[in-house]
């Protein structure tokens, strides 16, 4: 029931061995015996490639369900409660949102040493993406018009729920730093509570390269930034978070998951989010076709068939996408220093992420793609 080859996405666009050891059958056996709704587990059919986490499909008596794995310095049963939460949410306003099962004792999240777990119901729908590493283009427009649209009935949804943030910042895409207007001074006020990020940030010159990152971009549009209105949004984007109907270009999106990333953050951040996660082909930068206005274009136009956007708006979320990525990356080498202890992929969370890619939109190719998106205006 395990795959002793198994192999994660690497940050280069690679095949790498994963940071966490991969869910075995005895390690599933062990967790179903608390469902015993499911019955027992026959075989894993299919280990996740994605590398913060181990994850699988299981086929049991009853059917096939997603078991998802974290330790416990990332993922505490209380908050992937705020993800399960949010997503029930979501599910009863009627986006298909597969449900997190619960537990022969209530629990959604159940932890046991080291570990915590959850078990989701099968996703409906063919998983397209499921191979595809986060930071590679959607294949077509109208799969991008697709997911466009159906982020936008996700926000209509989202816009009823009322919960506070995050309680943690560990793999989470926050805008607290890019909505402030010093964010030097705000990540100097997170940093006694993110002592693993603190201690990284001491071998660097962080404020100088905060300031060199944001200065072409911050100034411009934080006050708009903090008037947004506050909403619960999915943070990851990206097709290998969605089913679809079909394996054509005119196939609906049938499920929407991994809610990991989710925050209270505001509307254009997940849509800007979604640009940056689809619309790049970050491991490619070299090649001549990194950008992809046309995907880009396609998703904008989704999402406003449902949820207007005046110029304003789409001219704030050109200037937002330089900088929607900073939370996040900061909580990436926070979690490769003090959690993995991966210095190398720290450093390229920090370099390569977290400045590359504010620095590529200085490049003609980002200014190119900026204006393509300030055109849809």
């Amino acid at each position: 029931m395990n795959d002793p080859s198994h192999r994660v996405h690497g940050l280069a666009g690679d095949s790498v061995a994963p940071d966490w050891p991969a869910l075995t059958g005895a390690d599933v056996a062990a967790l179903l015996r608390g469902y015993p709704r499911l019955g027992p587990p026959q075989r894993i059919v299919w280990h996740s490639p994605r590398p913060l986490s181990a994850a699988c499909l299981v086929e049991t008596a009853s059917g096939v369900v997603f078991v998802k794995r974290h330790h416990r310095r990332v993922r505490s049963p209380a908050t992937l409660g705020e993800e399960h939460r949010f997503m029930a949410h979501l599910r009863d306003a009627g986006v298909p949102v597969p449900a997190v099962l619960a537990d022969a004792q209530g629990r959604t999240a159940v932890a046991s040493g080291d570990w915590v777990y959850e078990v989701h119901a099968h996703a409906a729908g063919l998983d397209l993406y499921r191979e595809a590493a986060s930071w590679s283009p959607l294949r077509d427009r109208a799969h991008a018009h697709a997911a466009g649209h159906m982020l936008a009935t996700l926000h209509d949804a989202a816009a009823s729920y009322r919960a506070p943030q995050r309680d943690t910042h560990m793999l989470v895409a926050r805008a607290e730093l890019i909505a402030s207007p010093d964010p030097v001074a705000a990540l100097r006020a997170q940093l006694p509570a993110r002592p693993g990020l603190a201690d990284y940030l001491r071998g660097r010159d962080w404020r100088r390269d905060f300031a060199e990152l944001l200065a072409p971009w911050h100034a411009a549009v934080q006050p708009r930034l903090a008037r947004q209105a506050p909403l619960w949004t999915h943070n990851d984007w990206h097709g290998s978070n969605l089913c679809w109907s079909g394996a054509d270009a005119d196939a609906r999106i049938s499920a929407v998951f991994d809610f990991g990333l989710a925050a209270r953050n505001f509307a254009l951040f997940d849509l800007a989010t979604a640009i940056e996660r689809n619309a790049i082909a970050w491991l490619a930068l070299d090649g001549d076709e990194a950008a992809h206005a046309d995907i880009a274009g396609a998703l904008i136009a989704g999402y406003r068939q449902r949820r207007p956007l005046d110029a304003a708006a789409i001219g704030l979320l050109a200037g937002l996408l330089p900088l929607v990525h900073v939370d996040f990356a900061l909580s990436e080498v926070e979690y490769f220093h003090a959690v993995t202890q991966a210095r190398a992929n720290a450093d390229v969370a920090y370099d390569t992420f977290l400045r590359g890619h504010a620095a590529w939109f200085g490049t003609p190719p980002g200014q190119a793609l900026l204006q393509a998106i300030r055109d849809c205006a």
